[in-house]
């Protein structure tokens, strides 16, 4: 995704897929972070003006990977403690949510809990590493799977499709997307994090997230951006078993392919990225107790 595509390569792409634009709350929230001064009491109190964005905050800042001591009510609070960043990252994952019919959303429940357990272990993990900025990390993890739910509302079944996906061990999650549909949900997300200006390394990262086997395997083959993004997003999609929860699989293809490659080049050791995995998945459980059990 380095060079920029026609009107109708793009067109072709999204396969009519609507990229669901910038809500008005959002436009609001980047006028004001654009501000020499940003003024945290009107960041709170727009998002105070949406009870669904509220309660997102809420859950997010009261999460254990914050690890405070007592419970924030306040948006104030929230904001003051979690930052203009990652507020409007958040703000942004809302708006795909409000696309959806009631039906998808229930479908597509998996989606929101894993999209929010992966952001916060690629903001540890690029804490404990300290390749990537953690904010960036935390907005790829959110992000990286945003077009699957603009996927299933233009395709019913595409719930079966990605499952079938992750059923491969010699094909990539997207390679079968684009046999079934002729579009794939990294080409859909890219698509959309551009739409809302996402700095341009994250959209490129989006696009290529199912590329790790070729970033990582090919002699001298992606930047050291891209590589530190993926690298961290592939070990969080790791630990929070997104081939379990998304793909309905119990065996990790993608990760047993590239895996030990990862850990080479952040160097990590086996014994090291299990002590971090049960670090993470502590904490995850702690706050959702979503994590499958063998």
């Amino acid at each position: 995704m380095t060079t920029e595509l026609t009107d109708q390569q793009i067109t072709s792409a999204l396969q009519g897929i609507s990229v669901p634009p910038q809500p008005q709350i959002m436009v609001d929230l980047q006028m004001e972070q654009v501000m020499p001064d940003p003024d945290l009491k009107a960041i709170a109190r727009l998002i105070s003006q949406d009870p669904g964005l509220s309660g997102s905050l809420l859950k997010i800042v009261n999460s254990p990977f914050f690890g405070l001591a007592n419970r924030i009510t306040s948006i104030q609070q929230a904001v003051n403690l979690l930052g203009v960043s990652r507020v409007i990252n958040i703000v942004n994952a809302q708006s795909i949510r409000g696309e959806l019919t009631d039906e998808n959303i229930v479908n597509l429940n998996r989606f929101w809990d894993s999209a929010q357990d992966i952001a916060m272990t690629c903001m540890t993990l690029a804490k404990r590493i300290g390749c990537v900025e953690p904010d960036e990390a935390y907005a790829l993890g959110l992000f990286h799977n945003c077009g699957i739910p603009l996927m299933l509302s233009r395709f019913p079944y595409y719930i079966e499709v990605m499952e079938d996906s992750y059923a491969q061990d010699q094909a990539r999650i997207v390679d079968i997307e684009n046999q079934r549909m002729n579009t794939n949900h990294a080409v859909i997300g890219y698509y959309t994090a551009k739409s809302w200006l996402l700095p341009r390394h994250l959209c490129e990262a989006i696009a290529s997230h199912h590329n790790a086997q070729q970033l990582f395997l090919a002699p001298g083959s992606g930047d050291a951006t891209q590589k530190n993004l993926l690298a961290i997003l592939k070990m969080a999609e790791h630990i929070c078993q997104a081939y379990r929860v998304l793909g309905n699989q119990k065996v990790d293809h993608e990760w047993n392919a590239v895996g030990h490659a990862i850990l080479e080049y952040v160097g990590l050791s086996e014994y090291d990225f299990e002590n971090l995995e049960a670090t993470c998945q502590e904490l995850t459980a702690t706050g959702e107790g979503r994590y499958y059990q063998d």
